[in-house]
């Protein structure tokens, strides 16, 4: 059962993207009427101080009508991102030779290793399937 007391429907189509500490779920499902609808849902993994760990889960609703418009807002916020700063990923936590730069107080940058930068594998995805 969800937080809202209806049971969740069963998926009729589903596929798993894996992304480092992250996992994306899209699923479609059937509204009661019989029409279909996608989930979209983001877990994230969290290790607490004991080892143990547990999941946040961020889900998302979007219906047909609504496919569209979707589409071409996120083709066009990625496309923008792709065309601004390339494909190529550039934070500290997931480049393992990213070098952070600190900058004295002569304001001149010295490069220095990361101790927990470390390199994760993603995985692209190609929204023209929603």
């Amino acid at each position: 059962m969800s937080d809202n007391g209806m049971m969740e429907k069963e998926e009729i189509f589903s596929k798993v993207l894996r992304a480092g500490r992250r996992t994306y779920f899209f699923d479609v499902r059937a509204t009661k009427a019989g029409d279909y609808y996608l989930t979209i849902t983001e877990s994230k993994k969290f290790t607490n101080d004991d080892g143990s760990f547990h999941y946040k889960k961020h889900k998302i609703y979007l219906y047909k009508e609504d496919f569209n418009e979707f589409r071409s807002i996120l083709g066009e916020m990625t496309d923008y991102i792709f065309n601004e700063k390339g494909d190529e990923v550039i934070s500290e936590r997931h480049q393992k030779d990213f070098k952070k730069e600190e900058y004295n107080s002569n304001e001149e940058a010295t490069s220095e290793p990361t101790s927990d930068a470390s390199a994760e594998s993603f995985t692209d995805v190609n929204f023209e399937d929603i």
